[in-house]
């Protein structure tokens, strides 16, 4: 039997985010907190039985589509087979720190078990995101988390009253690996630290990205004067973003950021609490709003 489905993929923020020193299998040592908000991607997965084809179109080109490499990881895991058409509508900009094409890979993730009607279970889950990304299982959870390791060990946070924020992206090309080696951090083994502390938020890349690429602290510090209470680069950049005290003072400072420089994209957006998340993914799956199982198994379930 046939099945589609269409789904919002959302985007992250990250509250805080400290690299601490390069661990000894290559990868650094996180601790940041995660944050999911209402921009989004759209997905939309057709299914039907027979061999296995699949097919992806996008708005966007995007080499090595994590959305492909989710699929097969999925369809082995759950040993199924037949035909997908894919079609993927970016919006969340590239290469931004936002998350977007983690979020989609997690989508698929989701998806694919309830529409081929093959449940699998979170642990194994995990384990696949974790192959396809270090954000890939945040997005299997949502809400507020902090992350450990290499953003990989999550622990989730009380849900977060819904604060209202506005996304800069300038199109600058911000390098991960450029990022890291420019922070330079030392190799150690079995070292810890604190997690953060959400009242004192930073993110440590801002130190090496912002010297940079000088127009990005230019941005932060813009939507600090037009009322941000809070504003940072998410991830390793190159979006900054800015949380304000209500809609009226984020949507004047978005109408300033597209009068006064029109080269970068201005997305207004809420954030969005793992109770929020659930049901979204609920709803968009058919599951029942009365199921407790996380993650859905089951369209249309009693």
């Amino acid at each position: 039997m046939s099945a589609a489905v269409r789904l919002r993929s959302l985007a992250k923020i990250n509250l805080d985010l400290r690299v601490l020193h390069k661990r000894a299998d290559g990868f650094h040592e996180l601790r940041t907190i995660f944050q999911t908000i209402s921009l989004a991607d759209t997905l939309e997965i057709e299914y039907q039985p027979g061999r296995t084809k699949v097919e992806l179109k996008s708005n966007i080109d995007i080499p090595a589509n994590l959305v492909l490499k989710a699929t097969d990881l999925v369809l082995g895991a759950i040993k199924a087979k037949g035909q997908l058409r894919m079609r993927l509508t970016k919006r969340i900009p590239l290469g931004s720190g936002l998350g977007g094409g983690s979020s989609n890979a997690a989508s698929v993730l989701l998806a694919l078990p309830v529409l081929l009607k093959r449940p699998l279970k979170l642990e194994k889950m995990l384990d696949l995101a974790s192959q396809l990304g270090s954000d890939v299982p945040f997005f299997l959870l949502g809400g507020s988390a902090v992350g450990l390791g290499r953003g990989t060990e999550l622990y989730p946070l009380p849900d977060v009253s819904p604060s209202t924020g506005l996304v800069v992206a300038s199109g600058i090309h911000s390098s991960t690996s450029q990022a890291y080696a420019a922070l330079n951090r030392p190799v150690l083994a079995g070292a810890s630290s604190p997690t953060p502390d959400p009242q004192s938020p930073i993110n440590d890349f801002e130190t090496v990205v912002f010297p940079q690429h000088p127009q990005l602290k230019s941005i932060k510090g813009k939507l600090l004067k037009l009322g941000a209470g809070r504003a940072m680069m998410t991830g390793s950049g190159s979006a900054v973003f800015g949380l304000f005290p209500n809609r009226e003072l984020r949507d004047g400072a978005a109408e300033r950021f597209r009068q006064e420089f029109p080269g970068n994209q201005v997305f207004q957006f809420t954030m969005v609490s793992r109770g929020r998340y659930r049901s979204l993914w609920r709803r968009q799956l058919a599951v029942s709003s009365e199921s407790k199982t996380w993650p859905p198994q089951e369209r249309y379930a009693k």
